[in-house]
């Protein structure tokens, strides 16, 4: 299965996909059999376990090395079964759209394709393995929504994890030996003119999910995972299959200089120190002394300067440089917009050139987003 139907381009907003000669209506959107024009386009979540998304006794089943964290899937793909047999997902939600629009530019049909991939669990005991394979429940559509020259084409795919475990219930046996439930569920809005926008409507608490646009390339990620919650409540009608969706947290996509740095952080000289920022509250303040360098390992941190708010960062995203630049002195406020969890070192570990060029990186983005806003 080729990354978004062989070759659609990109599904950021404003971009336009993929167009084709169409002739293949379905029934009942409209009366009209006029050719036209066909739209194509997708967006894809794969989802993922980092070693940090883990919290509580199940750690110790990953650390011990029963089971698997995973390696991050690529930045780029172009056949999402080659990584399922590569082990490089948990589970995949892939969204395929189409539209015809006729000479008039009317919308006179439009379908969904694609689907959701469950992967696998592998469990190590001694010298044995075994796979267990997570079980996909059906895949949810809604109804399209049609506006004034646009249709919106909402999915949730998802499943069961493939490694059952206890879990304490109010009834007797009084332990349940079941997996908790993960999704995600993705939207993506067609227009007549070709231009496409998509979203994540909803996602399962955890794994880590990560938003691929129509050429397969990583556009977004989800900014914050909480096992616990997952675990104790991510089941039966906690879920899309029941009543209820989680809110999903999106945030976007770190830098290429940022992704270096970030292994360098990690796996320096200095041990990074990892610490918990509850919602609300401050990493640094504006005008406070420092000298450590932040990585965003979970979660969202808002830059705040002189009252104002400049932008909002997540998973993957170095802060802290300024200070080492300008005289060792915060220039600005990182604030908790949720629960983070943050790894830091010594600035003094990277280049005073490496740290100005991802200062430079901050200014235009904080800049952008305060127009924005």
């Amino acid at each position: 299965m080729p990354a978004c139907g062989g070759g659609s381009t990109t599904s950021r907003r404003g971009q336009h996909p993929r167009q084709v000669p169409g002739t293949i209506l379905v029934p009942g959107l409209a009366a009209a059999h006029d050719r036209g024009m066909r739209y194509e386009s997708c967006v894809t979540s794969l989802s993922w376990i980092p070693s940090e998304a883990v919290t509580g006794l199940g750690r110790a089943v990953f650390d011990k090395g029963v089971t698997h964290y995973d390696n991050p899937p690529p930045a780029e793909f172009a056949d999402i079964e080659e990584l399922r047999a590569a082990d490089r997902f948990r589970f995949a939600n892939v969204l395929r759209a189409w539209i015809e629009v006729d000479d008039t530019g009317r919308i006179t049909a439009g379908g969904y394709d694609g689907g959701g991939l469950m992967g696998i669990t592998i469990v190590r005991l001694g010298g044995l393995s075994h796979v267990f394979q997570a079980a996909a429940l059906p895949d949810l559509r809604r109804e399209p929504e049609r506006g004034d020259g646009w249709i919106r084409f909402v999915q949730t795919t998802g499943g069961r994890t493939g490694l059952p475990a206890p879990r304490r219930v109010r009834h007797r046996p009084f332990v349940q030996w079941r997996a908790p439930l993960v999704w995600t569920t993705l939207s993506l809005t067609l227009h007549a003119n070709g231009r496409t926008e998509y979203a994540v409507e909803g996602a399962s608490r955890f794994p880590r999910h990560w938003i691929y646009d129509a050429d397969g390339r990583l556009a977004r990620k989800s900014g914050l995972t909480d096992y616990a919650q997952w675990w104790g409540v991510s089941f039966g009608r906690h879920t899309p299959w029941g009543d209820e969706d989680s809110p999903a947290l999106v945030t976007a996509v770190e830098t290429a200089l940022e992704q270096s740095l970030s292994v360098q952080l990690m796996r320096g000289a200095a041990k990074p120190r990892i610490r918990t920022v509850a919602t609300g509250d401050a990493l640094v303040r504006q005008g406070e002394p420092g000298d450590e360098i932040f990585l965003i390992l979970d979660g969202a941190i808002r830059v705040e300067r002189d009252g104002e708010q400049l932008a909002e960062y997540g998973p993957g995203a170095i802060l802290g440089e300024r200070a080492q630049l300008e005289g060792g002195i915060r220039t600005s406020t990182l604030t908790a917009v949720t629960a983070c969890r943050v790894a830091s070192v010594p600035a003094g570990q990277f280049e005073p050139g490496v740290l100005a060029e991802l200062a430079a990186g901050h200014r235009r983005e904080d800049a952008d987003d305060a127009v924005r806003s």
